[in-house]
């Protein structure tokens, strides 16, 4: 008989299917996870409720932003009933001040990320508290890669995702602020496209598609921290970052 310390058991995720090799995508929410704490070990926590079955080679593991910084003690003290509480966290965030209107300010985080609030999160955190965007959000990626790789021997890509706003567009979505394993932009510079015509401009941020598909199943108010995605083109699991990547460089940015 099991004793209170022993860890819950988890169903297999069998229903998560095999390989994927015609060209369609699997998406998959980890459930059960429960609450990450500082010092957790996510690669382990997220392999065992993913169950047999769960994560294969060539999936694609994404992981909320949010327990990356729990696990990662990205917790800090917050007072609501302090007016400038908020406004505090986030200059200390940032690099740059973009906008301010009202209590909301945009930002530049010294990841290279322009978002609301430098990335600060008051959702599903314990109350008084805030959570901090992790330190090195690809380094982060690695980190959980390495560790599946390394002690169960599953060679998968890593997205960490958060949810961002988009200029001039309504409504939110998440993007990578994180990767391993799996590309960022893929370049279709060059090659034809279905009508033969050469593509001339065209880099897909993939990354971000993947964690737009991943948060369609883990939601915001349903305590469903990972996904998988299976089925990714096998030509796009690859060494990667976020910073090298996705984020724009100064030089090339028309708004500055």
């Amino acid at each position: 008989m099991p004793s209170d310390d022993d860890p819950p058991s988890v169903e297999p995720a069998t229903w998560f299917g095999p390989a994927r090799t015609d060209g369609s995508l699997l998406v998959a929410p980890i459930h059960g996870v429960g609450e990450v704490r500082e010092g957790d070990d996510l690669a382990e926590l997220l392999a065992r409720h993913a169950g047999a079955g769960g994560l294969l080679d060539g999936d694609v593991l994404v992981v909320t932003q949010k327990i990356v910084s729990k696990a990662e003690g990205r917790i800090v003290p917050f007072d609501a009933a302090d007016p400038g509480a908020k406004q505090r966290i986030v200059e200390a965030e940032s690099v740059r001040i973009v906008r301010r209107r009202g209590d909301l300010i945009i930002a530049e985080t010294k990841h290279g990320f322009i978002c609301a609030n430098a990335g600060i999160d008051l959702s599903n955190v314990a109350a008084g508290t805030a959570a901090l965007l992790p330190e090195d959000p690809d380094r982060s990626a690695r980190r959980i890669r390495e560790g599946l790789l390394h002690r169960h021997g599953i060679a998968v890509g890593v997205v960490v995702s958060d949810t961002f706003g988009r200029t001039w567009r309504r409504g939110v979505t998440d993007v990578a602020i994180g990767i391993a394993g799996v590309a960022g932009v893929v370049d279709l510079r060059g090659t034809p496209d279905a009508t033969g015509r050469v593509l001339e401009a065209t880099e897909v941020c993939v990354a971000d598609e993947i964690a737009a598909a991943a948060e369609l199943v883990m939601g915001k108010d349903k305590g469903v921290p990972a996904a998988v995605v299976r089925g990714v083109d096998p030509r796009w699991l690859r060494p990667a970052s976020v910073k090298r990547e996705i984020v724009r460089p100064p030089g090339e940015d028309l708004f500055r």
